[in-house]
């Protein structure tokens, strides 16, 4: 949980964004959001839900949670107040990857990220992405996955080989070739395959409650 000013600054610095493309996502001139930004204006609660909505980030089970702080005792304002914003996103089961995304869940987990889209919950059902050191994500955690992001070199995908199930992988280039790393090297690095879909850039990993 986070002021409007927070999260609009460290959704502008995760997804590499200008003022200027800010913006252009917000439908806003440049000098607008460097209002908010500074905090010289405040928008109202509805403003800030209709500019949620414009980043994609009220659709597809992407739920907002809107809080007044200190609205406990006496009535305030939103622009007297500090707005704080958290989602939701859906947890899925590795089977939900087995054609398109499911538009409903009955499972959701609540999560500060603002990701670019839809974005879902996934358990790690093995140990291929546990380390003897360094990154490691083991078996038991739950991921959050961006469908929105760019999967790059270096990056924890979630992939999908043609005709095969998906599998939670580091996204490696090699010789101009684009491969599949496990972080356990039990298990073997493959080629990505012409046809090889990307279902997701893996942005945070959490204990499963």
């Amino acid at each position: 949980m986070e002021n409007w000013i927070a999260f609009l600054t460290r959704y502008k610095k995760e997804h590499g964004l200008s003022q200027d493309e800010l913006g252009e996502l917000l439908g806003m001139t440049q000098g607008g959001v460097g209002h908010w930004l500074r905090g010289t204006r405040r928008p109202t609660v509805p403003t800030i839900n209709a500019s949620l909505a414009k980043l994609g980030l009220v659709h597809l089970e992407a739920q907002v949670l809107v809080v007044d702080r200190d609205a406990v005792n006496e009535a305030i304002t939103p622009y007297e107040s500090d707005t704080y914003v958290s989602f939701r996103f859906p947890v899925l089961a590795w089977s939900d990857l087995e054609g398109p995304l499911p538009e409903t869940c009955t499972v959701h987990l609540q999560t500060d990220y603002p990701a670019r889209g839809k974005a879902y919950w996934l358990p790690v059902e093995n140990d291929a992405m546990n380390a003897p050191s360094g990154r490691s994500v083991p078996e038991g955690m739950l991921v959050l996955v961006d469908t929105q992001l760019e999967a790059r070199a270096g990056k924890l995908v979630i992939a999908r080989q043609p005709g095969k199930p998906a599998v939670f992988r580091q996204l490696i280039e090699e010789g101009g070739q684009r491969m599949l790393k496990p972080l356990n090297t039990l298990y073997p690095t493959v080629l990505c395959e012409a046809g090889c879909e990307f279902l997701g850039v893996v942005v945070r990993a959490h204990s499963k409650l």
